[in-house]
């Protein structure tokens, strides 16, 4: 289901598998590979990128990558390395966003969306 970037805290990926969710980590696997890498293997395998890399934005949406994953860009890492896990699961049993086809920013004080049209 998610792709953890590089830059994604372990312990978080840890967490989200303790809650039942499959959690590719670019660490664990594929360490050290490209942005362009990382948005293919999501592609290629429909995983959803977990990321704090902003760079993903411009190669979605600047570089008009075709059948874009879905993407989870975090601009703050929280109180914690746990923090990130937690609040994403929280948000996803609460139901409160639908982060398929869509680049989703989450900040301290918001969530912003852009859905992809196909």
């Amino acid at each position: 289901m998610f792709l953890a970037n590089e830059n994604f805290p372990r312990p978080s990926i840890l967490y989200l598998r303790e809650q039942g969710y499959i959690v590719v980590s670019v660490q664990e696997t594929y360490q050290g590979i490209s942005d362009n890498d990382v948005l293919r293997i999501a592609k290629e395998q429909d995983l959803i990128i977990l990321t704090f890399d902003r760079d993903y934005g411009e190669l979605i949406f600047r570089y008009a990558v075709d059948n874009p994953p879905s993407v989870v860009y975090f601009r703050s890492k929280g109180d914690g390395p746990l923090f990130v896990g937690q609040f994403l699961h929280e948000l996803l049993v609460s139901n409160q966003i639908d982060i398929s086809a869509a680049f989703t920013v989450i900040d301290k004080n918001s969530i912003r969306q852009r859905f992809y049209t196909k």
